[in-house]
C-alpha cells in the first residue's frame, strides 16, 4: 500500500504533509538514489509550473538530488509535457514536475518520469517510497566533490517550442484562423501563444497573466465558458482551453460549444485510421470515456480498449498492446508517436491539422459522436475506506446497475489526487440518470461521513 503516490503522484495542500519541504527532500534524496547510474554523474531535470509554493518545493527537491551526489536542470514554468520531452531529449536520468495539474493555487504535486518521459510505474514509485522511509537515508548522502550541482537550462523554452512546431505537417500553415486560448494563469502561458503565432494563426490570449494565486482560478480546462464566451464574441474560429500544467486541453467550436477528449479522440482516431498511421487499428481510453465513443469507433472499424482512470495507465496499455493514440475524456490525449505523456499543446496542434485537412469546422468534425447523456457528482469524504465495508452504498449500486441494464452504466470510484468518491452514471434518460447520480451521492456522503 502506497502512502505518498497516487495515480498522479504526490498531491495535497502546500505545506501540510505529504506535500512538506520535509518530504519533497526526501524525495529529491530517493529519486537520486534510484536514478542513480554508477560509474557516472547522474542528472535530473526539474520544471514546475505558476504556484507561489513552487520555489518553495523546488528548492528542498533541488537539494535532496544534490546532497546525493545528483546534478540537477532547472527548467523553470514549463508545461509537463514540455519536462517529460526535455528528460529524453537531453538524456536525464529522470525529470521531476512540480505541479498539481488542475487543483487551486494552494494546492502543489510532484510526479516523475524516467529517462524516456514516461510516467513512472508502481513498482518503481513503490521502491523510491521504501528508500524514503528507509533508516539508511539519511546517513546515504555525499561529501566534498561528489556533491551535485543545479543549472538553469535558459533556453528549455525555446527547446519544446521547436519540438512542437515540428509536430505539426510542414505543408500546413494556420494563417487565417482565428483562435482563442486560455492558458489557465499555468505552464502554457509563455509556450503556447507563440507555438499558434508562429505557425500563422491568429491569437486572442486569455488567462496569461500568472501571479502565483490565480492558477486555475475560474479559467482553463475546467471552466470552458471562458473561452467559448470570447469566442462567440470575437467570432473566432475555435477556442482551446489548457489545466495549469498543460498536459490536458478542452475545446469549444465557433459557435462556443465544449468539445470534450471524447469527441477529438473520435476525430483523430478516424483520421489516423483513414490514413492507416492507427497502428493495431485500436484506440486506448478509460473507463470514463462515453459509450458513444464506443458506437463511434465500431462504426469506422475501430478496437476500443479500456483501462482504469488516469493517463499513466492509458500509456502502459498502449505501450502494452504496440497502440499510438489513446487518452481520456478530461481531456489528456496521447500520440505515443511524439509525445509519451498528455500534452496538451501538441494535441491541439494534431487537431487543427485534422480540421484543416478535412476542410471542415469544428462542429461539423464533431458530429462524428452521438454522446450518451452522462452524469458526474463528486462526493467529498473524511476519510478513504472499501466500498464493501458499507452494505448500503453496495445495495444501491446494485440497484442502479439493475435499473439501468444493458443501456447505460454506473461506475463508483476514489479521486487519486483528492479525498473524493467520484460517481459516473450514464444512460438514454437525462433526468433518471440525475436522480439515479444523486440518490448515490447522498446515499455515500451519509455512509462514508457519519
Amino acid at each position: 500500500m502506497r502512502k505518498l503516490f497516487g495515480t498522479d503522484g504526490i498531491r495535497g495542500v502546500a505545506n501540510v504533509y505529504p506535500m512538506t519541504v520535509e518530504v519533497a527532500l526526501k524525495l529529491g534524496k530517493g529519486c537520486a538514489a534510484v536514478f542513480k547510474d554508477k560509474g557516472r554523474r547522474h542528472k535530473i531535470v526539474v520544471g514546475k509550473d505558476t504556484r507561489l509554493s513552487g520555489y518553495m518545493i523546488e528548492t528542498a527537491i533541488t537539494s535532496g538530488i544534490c546532497s546525493m551526489g545528483g546534478d540537477v536542470l532547472l527548467v523553470g514554468p514549463l508545461p509537463t509535457p514540455g519536462i517529460a520531452f526535455l528528460t529524453a531529449s537531453m538524456r536525464a536520468d529522470a525529470g521531476i514536475v512540480i505541479s498539481a495539474s488542475h487543483n487551486p493555487y494552494q494546492d502543489n504535486g510532484i510526479k516523475v518520469f524516467s529517462r524516456n518521459g514516461f510516467k513512472l510505474p508502481d513498482p518503481v514509485e513503490e521502491q523510491i517510497e521504501a528508500l524514503m522511509f528507509s533508516d539508511d537515508l539519511p546517513t546515504s548522502g555525499v561529501t566534498a566533490n561528489q556533491v551535485g550541482k543545479a543549472f538553469r537550462i535558459d533556453d528549455a523554452i525555446g527547446r519544446y517550442i521547436v519540438f512542437l512546431k515540428n509536430t505539426f505537417p510542414q505543408e500546413l500553415t494556420l494563417e487565417g484562423l482565428h483562435i482563442v486560448i486560455d492558458c489557465a494563469n499555468g505552464a502554457t502561458y509563455k509556450v503556447a501563444p507563440i507555438v499558434f503565432e508562429e505557425l500563422g494563426a491568429q491569437v486572442t490570449v486569455l488567462g496569461n497573466r500568472p501571479n502565483g494565486e490565480n492558477i486555475n482560478k475560474n479559467c482553463g480546462a475546467l471552466f470552458p465558458g471562458l473561452v467559448g464566451a470570447m469566442v462567440r464574441k470575437k467570432k473566432a474560429d475555435l477556442g482551446i482551453s489548457f489545466d495549469g500544467d498543460g498536459d490536458r486541453v478542452i475545446f469549444v467550436d465557433e459557435n462556443g460549444e465544449v468539445i470534450d477528449g471524447d469527441q477529438i479522440m473520435a476525430i483523430c482516431a478516424s483520421r489516423m485510421m483513414k490514413e492507416r498511421r492507427l497502428k493495431k487499428n485500436t484506440l486506448v481510453s478509460t473507463v470514463m470515456s462515453n459509450m458513444g465513443l464506443d458506437v463511434a469507433m465500431r462504426e469506422r472499424g475501430i478496437r476500443l480498449l479500456r483501462t482504469k482512470v488516469g493517463d499513466r495507465y492509458v500509456v502502459e496499455e498502449m505501450v502494452k498492446r504496440g497502440c499510438n493514440f489513446g487518452g481520456e475524456q478530461s481531456g489528456h490525449l496521447i500520440f505515443l508517436e511524439h509525445n509519451p505523456t498528455g500534452d496538451g499543446i501538441l494535441s491541439a496542434l494534431q487537431l487543427l491539422a485534422v480540421m484543416l485537412k478535412e476542410e471542415k469546422s469544428l462542429s461539423d468534425l464533431s458530429d462524428i459522436m452521438d454522446r450518451y447523456p452522462q452524469e458526474l457528482v463528486n462526493v467529498r469524504i473524511k476519510e478513504r475506506r472499501r466500498l464493501e465495508e458499507f452494505p448500503t452504498v453496495i445495495q444501491q449500486m446494485k440497484k442502479v446497475e439493475k435499473k439501468l441494464g444493458q443501456k447505460g452504466r454506473l461506475l463508483v470510484r476514489f479521486s487519486g489526487t483528492e479525498p473524493l468518491v467520484r460517481i459516473m452514471v450514464e444512460g438514454e434518460d437525462e433526468q433518471e440518470i440525475r436522480t439515479l447520480a444523486e440518490e448515490t451521492a447522498r446515499i455515500i456522503e451519509r455512509e462514508f461521513n457519519a
